[in-house]
């Protein structure tokens, strides 16, 4: 990752597949990424990551390219996905967060009383704030010499909202839910804030090269049909509209859009209408019934049960085929239903990626 950065001259792009793929054009095979690709379940990340604090890694251009780039080096995937963290974004508000291990992330003093939000940054420089990112981004998109898209990323104001109340992990979202029932006021000041932020974060992404750009509502899943509606739904439409005005204000490629709302089925309808190219689907729906819901104008981004990586290589392969079947192959940028966990193969990973590619191809020529 040796390149000096500016931000123009960069590399043709080789592979364009999965670009073609989330605008909706036709593709000689199914694109395949996956989510959390770069990470702990290759040995060379652990080595690499071994003596760094995780949030000083994200802070290292150098690294987040190389990390980024680990994955791209064994299989052949179609897009490489930015090394970083949702949680930069609370740290640009003025936020502490630390990795604890064992734990994950923590935030040494989490929003509990309305007034905290007077402590939040109410305007944020995202340039000085969250620059070191804008550079891994175009040391990374020199870096890969085009062989295939960089893809950006945001966490979603409600993501990121529940982990600022909770400080961290929660299996119920109680503190942060209480919110919305609570100070429904308060908690859209909170949200809009996040939306601005995300907004101004997301168009640096792709002035600093992301060729694509991925919205992360992982949280949507502790919310219900009306509180989805009320304090995420609104923001996520938001941001897709607003990065695509600020792209076009600022003469800067309009890149395809992908939002994943994790165990938000009930919003699959409202989701293919909130303005992304992409709608990225956890592995908890059938490929048909996800169809049925987004019509024919978005692509589908999917949904592979994770632990299925545990399956023997040859069932793998059977389950991408019936993945496949159920999608059909175009329309469709193949993906897990999540992120792949740490005691993942990489060679069950391989395997996926080759099965993508070779099932899609075969269902492609007959």
């Amino acid at each position: 990752c040796s390149f000096v950065c500016s931000p123009k001259g960069f590399p043709k792009l080789k592979n364009d597949t999965f670009l073609r793929a989330a605008r909706g054009e036709e593709t000689e095979h199914t694109p395949v990424w996956c989510m959390r690709q770069a990470g702990r379940y290759l040995p060379e990340f652990r080595e690499t990551r071994a003596a760094q604090d995780f949030f000083a890694t994200c802070r290292s251009p150098k690294l987040c390219c190389e990390l980024t780039l680990q994955p791209l080096r064994r299989f052949p995937l179609d897009a490489a996905i930015i090394f970083s963290d949702i949680l930069v974004v609370p740290q640009a508000l003025g936020m502490e967060v630390v990795m604890v291990p064992g734990k994950g992330p923590t935030f040494t003093e989490p929003l509990k009383e309305v007034e905290d939000l007077l402590k939040l940054r109410q305007k944020v420089d995202v340039t000085a704030e969250l620059g070191y990112v804008f550079q891994a981004i175009t040391l990374t998109r020199h870096s890969l010499e085009g062989r295939v898209p960089l893809i950006g990323f945001s966490g979603a104001p409600w993501t990121l909202m529940s982990y600022m109340i909770e400080g961290g992990g929660s299996t119920t979202m109680a503190k942060a839910k209480s919110w919305l029932y609570r100070h429904p006021e308060a908690s859209h000041q909170l949200l809009r804030l996040l939306a601005n932020v995300v907004t101004d974060y997301l168009v640096g992404q792709v002035a600093a090269g992301a060729q694509a750009l991925q919205l992360f509502e992982s949280h949507a899943g502790h919310l219900g049909p009306e509180q989805f509606q009320d304090f995420a739904l609104p923001y996520i439409r938001d941001i897709a509209q607003a990065v695509k005005s600020k792209l076009k204000e600022e003469a800067l490629p309009l890149v395809p859009m992908i939002i994943f709302a994790k165990d938000a089925h009930y919003a699959l309808r409202d989701l293919a209408h909130a303005g992304y190219e992409v709608v990225g689907l956890d592995w908890t729906i059938r490929p048909q019934d996800a169809r049925a819901q987004t019509g024919k104008d978005v692509t589908l981004q999917g949904n592979l049960d994770p632990c299925a990586l545990y399956a023997p290589k040859e069932k793998i392969g059977e389950l991408v085929k019936k993945m496949l079947e159920g999608f059909g192959t175009q329309r469709y940028i193949a993906n897990l239903g999540h992120g792949l966990y740490p005691d993942m193969s990489p060679e069950h990973v391989g395997a996926f990626v080759e099965a993508v590619h070779a099932h899609s191809r075969h269902i492609n020529k007959h």
